[in-house]
């Protein structure tokens, strides 16, 4: 080995680690990244930038979990958001994710989930709501709500939520609310589940669950802990409908990245890579029959965050890929993904300075970060 073989060796060395992976328990190495790119903050006084969308003009709305929604230019005050709904800011609820509708440039709508209370003390759950955002007077209107959860609970934990849209639907996550044995696998429950409804809230006939009386008809897939990502890959092959992509939090071990199809049980809690916090096992199986393996799982944990499908001719070498973010690990991790299948991870941004929240791909084809604590960062080459 010569002295450049030498020193390439230690760098990978240094910046290279494993996670355990896969259906068949593989092991993906985690590569650094080796080309250059700095991050610009642009607005820092977004403690949890939840969700993140950029309007068609460049300006950027953000969710805050505690209960804000901000209109965001660059070096221009941040401009508050009125008119949103009661947010129930508990633990890990509050207000989540944001989209826009496919022809927000004509009819201004926009979609978000938050957490709702409700007035008997039963505790709250996720629900999606439909509004005009009024560009002028900078507030929303003509509210609706699409979909709540039934089965409210008093716990902080497991509420999603992430949206995507596809085709003309509109799918969206419900974390299992800490009830881990009641909700996931049961269809007659929310919770634990992805959702799809038509843009104006109805259920879509062609649902898996649509014609059981004794299922939630909104259901897209179950058998989930708490998705916080969700994405649609789409196919440059016309005859190919376009493929929605999740992950999910696991509980001490056992992150997933799955491929989301309609009417499919994803396992949880039944089977899984991953044991209670305290180390003790809750199952003894990681698969069973009827029941889908994740297309990558980590061990340890990485706490993913946000997801985004990179198409941006700004970042040649990322395009076709999926990034997401890590809380745990505060940077963000590149998918290349063949034939439906996770073949190769890299580790980007480990400087970013805190928990990624979130990641997304704006109209301007920049790519955007959301960091607990420090604002909203561009990635630029």
């Amino acid at each position: 080995m010569n002295y450049r073989q030498a020193f390439l060796f230690i760098i990978l060395s240094i910046f290279s680690f494993s996670y355990s992976a896969s259906a068949q328990a593989d092991s993906i190495a985690m590569l650094a990244d080796n080309k250059s790119y700095k991050t610009q903050v642009l607005w820092s006084d977004i403690m949890i930038p939840w969700g993140m969308v950029q309007l068609p003009d460049g300006r950027m709305l953000a969710t805050e979990r505690s209960g804000k929604l901000w209109l965001l230019s660059e070096n221009k005050p941040s401009i508050e958001i009125s008119g949103l709904p009661d947010v129930h800011a508990n633990g890990q609820g509050g207000l989540l994710d944001i989209a826009l509708h496919p022809d927000f440039a004509s009819n201004n709508l926009i979609f978000f989930t938050y957490a709702i209370e409700e007035d008997d003390d039963s505790g709250s759950n996720t629900a999606l709501m439909r509004a005009k955002l009024d560009v002028k007077n900078n507030k929303l209107v003509d509210k609706k709500q699409l979909y709540k959860g039934e089965g409210n609970s008093n716990s902080g934990t497991h509420y999603g939520s992430r949206i995507t849209i596809s085709d003309e639907y509109i799918y969206f996550s419900i974390g299992d609310r800490g009830q881990r044995d009641l909700n996931p696998q049961d269809i007659s429950r929310d919770g634990g589940k992805i959702y799809r409804l038509n843009l104006d809230g109805t259920i879509p006939t062609t649902n898996s669950f649509y014609k059981d009386a004794n299922a939630k008809q909104a259901i897209y897939s179950y058998g989930h802990r708490n998705p916080q990502g969700l994405v649609t890959l789409t196919d440059t092959d016309s005859n190919s409908k376009n493929k929605i992509w999740s992950h999910e939090h696991g509980p001490k071990g056992g992150d997933e990245v799955n491929l989301i199809e309609a009417g499919k049980n994803y396992g949880w809690p039944v089977i899984s890579y991953g044991v209670n916090y305290s180390g003790s096992k809750f199952t003894d199986i990681t698969k069973k029959a009827g029941m889908e393996q994740p297309k990558l799982y980590w061990d340890p944990s990485i706490a993913p965050s946000g997801m985004a499908y990179i198409t941006s001719d700004k970042y040649p070498q990322w395009q076709g890929k999926i990034l997401l973010g890590s809380m745990k690990f505060a940077h963000l991790v590149l998918l290349d993904i063949n034939d439906d299948k996770v073949v190769k991870q890299t580790k980007l941004l480990s400087d970013v300075g805190g928990r990624v929240r979130n990641v997304i791909q704006g109209a301007d084809g920049y790519i955007y970060v959301g960091v607990d604590g420090k604002g909203i960062l561009r990635i630029e080459p």
